[in-house]
C-alpha cells in the first residue's frame, strides 16, 4: 500500500473526510517528514506550523459536525515562494525584497484555502524566478530528491522536489519558460501549464507590480493528473475586474478513451537535440499508446519553422521580463546589440535585443506569434494533442557558475548551452497553449523523465484527460528511493 504522504491529494482529502485520518494527524506526519528529509533537499524554506495547526483543528471539528468539506479539506500543502501569503515573505529569491511581507493573499492561494487546503509552508525558487535551477542568496540551493547533486529544475524547483520527496500534499507553481514543466520532468512528478489567462495572476508578482506579464501563467504541481485537474478547477476563473465581464467555460476533453485519441509524437527537433535515453522513453510510450488503439503519428507537426519559433519565443520572453533590467544591464545590452551582426542568434544576443526592443519590433513579433497560433489551430483539426519532450534531457548537475547561457549540459556526448532547451518551453507556450507533464519512465541511470502533452487553446481538459488515462493504463508517479 502506498504510504499516505505519497498518495494523491484527492485521496488524502477523502481519508480526512471519512475520518480514516485526522487533518491534524496528517499535518503532523508531513511536519515530521520535513524534519527528517528537508535539510538535505532544502525544498521547503519557510513554514508556519501555528497557523496550519489551527486550520487543521478547524477541519477536524467541521468533519465531526458533519459539515460539507472543501475539495482539498485538510490536505497539507506548500506553495511556491513567489506567491503572496499573508504572514510570509515573498522575495522571489531577491535579497532586495527579503523584508517584503504581502498584506493580501494571492487569488490562487485564497481559492485553495477556501477549498480547505492547509498551507503550511513555502518552497524555494531561483533569483527572480529566472533559472532552470533553484538557488538564491536568501535561501540557498534546492537539490533533486533522485540525486542531490542534480538540479530539481526551476523556477518551481522547490515545489517539484517537495512533491517527489513526499514533503507536501500538493503544490502550485508558475511558468513562463517551463518553470512548472521542467521541474515536474526532472523530479518525476506532474505539472500543468494552463492556457494563458485562465488562472488570474493576482498576487504572484514582484512588489509594486499589478499588471499581468506576457506568456506567464500559474498552475498546479502534483503526484497525479487527477490532482492537477482538481487544482486547476479551484484556481481557474476570472478575477477582478474581469469577473464582471466573463465566466470561464473550458471545453470538455475531446475523448474519454485512449483508443479515440489522435496523437502526434515529436521526440526531437532540428537544431534542438534530445537525450537518446529520454527519446527512448517517449518512443516506448508512443508504442504503448498505439498498441492501445490510439492513432499515433511520428511525423505530424504544426507547419512552423523550428528555428524561427525558437527565436520568436526568446525575443518575446526576454521582452516580457525586461522590466526587471537595471539601467546598467540595459546599457550592457545596448552595447551587445550595437556590436553584433544581424545573423547572430546566440541566446545572449537575442536576450540583449529583446531587452532593448522598440515597440514597433515587438508588434511585428507579436504578429508572427499570432500567425503561428493559427498554424497550431490547423494542426489541432487533425490531431488532438502533441506529445513532446519537456527539456533536452534528464536532470543535470548543479552548476551556478557564470550566466545561464554559459552553463553547458551534456546531451548525447555533446555540450550545449542549457538555454537551448528553452525551445521545448516556448514552442507551444508563446502561443498560449495548455500543456501537461507527467512521468514517462526512467533512464538506464534511474532518473525520471516526463512527457509533455500539448493541447489546443482552451482545451486544458484534453491534455489532462490523456495524462489521466496514461496514468491509469501504464502507471504514473513512483517515489525516489530513500524517502519511505
Amino acid at each position: 500500500m502506498t504510504e499516505i504522504h505519497f498518495l494523491p491529494a484527492y485521496e488524502q482529502a477523502r481519508k480526512i473526510a471519512t475520518g480514516e485520518i485526522g487533518a491534524e494527524e496528517l499535518l503532523d506526519h508531513y511536519l515530521k517528514r520535513n524534519g527528517t528529509y528537508n535539510s538535505a533537499l532544502n525544498a521547503v524554506i519557510w513554514m508556519d506550523e501555528v497557523s496550519a495547526r489551527q486550520r487543521a483543528r478547524e477541519t477536524d471539528k467541521a468533519r465531526a459536525r458533519g459539515d460539507r468539506l472543501g475539495l482539498l479539506a485538510g490536505v497539507p500543502m506548500t506553495i511556491k515562494e513567489s506567491y503572496n501569503l499573508v504572514g510570509s515573505p515573498s522575495t522571489w529569491g531577491n535579497p532586495a525584497w527579503k523584508d517584503h511581507f504581502p498584506e493580501r493573499n494571492a487569488m490562487s492561494v485564497q481559492r485553495l484555502l477556501d477549498a480547505g487546503a492547509n498551507i503550511f509552508g513555502k518552497t524555494n525558487v531561483p533569483f527572480m524566478l529566472a533559472d532552470w535551477q533553484s538557488f538564491n542568496d536568501i535561501y540557498g540551493t534546492t537539490n533533486n530528491p533522485w540525486d542531490v547533486n542534480l538540479t530539481p529544475g526551476g523556477s518551481s524547483g522547490g515545489s517539484a522536489a517537495a512533491m517527489a520527496a513526499g514533503l507536501s500534499g500538493i503544490e502550485i507553481g508558475s511558468d513562463i519558460g517551463a518553470s512548472i514543466r521542467n521541474p515536474a520532468h526532472y523530479c518525476g512528478v506532474c505539472g500543468h501549464k494552463p492556457t494563458y489567462g485562465i488562472v488570474p495572476g493576482h498576487g504572484q508578482k514582484p512588489p509594486g507590480i499589478v499588471a499581468d506579464s506576457d506568456i506567464a501563467v500559474l498552475g498546479p504541481i502534483a503526484r497525479s493528473a487527477v490532482d492537477l485537474e482538481i487544482a486547476l478547477d479551484i484556481m481557474a476563473g476570472a478575477g477582478q475586474p474581469d469577473s464582471s465581464a466573463w465566466i470561464l467555460d473550458l471545453k470538455p476533453a475531446r475523448h474519454k478513451k485512449l483508443s479515440d485519441f489522435r496523437i502526434a509524437v515529436m521526440t526531437s527537433a532540428p537544431g534542438f537535440d534530445v537525450d537518446n535515453d529520454y527519446q527512448a522513453c517517449l518512443n516506448e510510450m508512443a508504442e504503448k499508446l498505439a498498441a492501445s488503439g490510439a492513432t499515433v503519428s511520428r511525423t505530424a507537426r504544426p507547419d512552423i519553422e523550428i528555428a524561427h519559433a525558437y527565436e520568436t519565443y526568446i525575443l518575446l520572453l526576454r521582452a516580457a521580463t525586461s522590466g526587471a533590467l537595471s539601467e546598467e544591464q540595459l546599457e550592457r545590452f545596448r552595447g551587445i546589440v550595437a556590436n553584433s551582426s544581424s545573423d547572430d542568434k546566440s541566446y545572449l544576443t537575442l536576450m540583449a535585443r529583446a531587452g532593448t526592443l522598440p515597440h514597433k519590433e515587438w508588434l511585428r513579433l507579436n504578429n508572427e506569434r499570432h500567425l503561428m497560433a493559427r498554424k497550431w489551430a490547423v494542426f489541432f483539426e487533425d490531431y488532438d494533442v502533441l506529445i513532446c519532450p519537456a527539456a533536452a534531457g534528464p536532470a543535470f548537475p548543479q552548476n551556478q557558475v557564470g550566466e545561464r547561457q554559459d552553463r553547458m549540459i551534456d546531451i548525447n556526448g555533446n555540450l550545449q548551452p542549457s538555454t537551448d532547451q528553452m525551445f521545448w518551453a516556448g514552442y507551444s507556450n508563446m502561443v498560449d497553449l495548455p500543456s501537461t507533464v507527467i512521468p514517462a519512465g526512467k533512464t538506464p541511470a534511474g532518473l525520471p523523465v516526463g512527457l509533455q502533452v500539448v493541447a489546443a487553446y482552451g482545451e486544458d481538459r484534453t491534455s489532462l484527460a490523456l495524462c489521466r488515462l496514461i496514468e491509469e493504463r501504464f502507471g504514473g508517479f513512483t517515489p525516489p528511493p530513500g524517502y519511505d
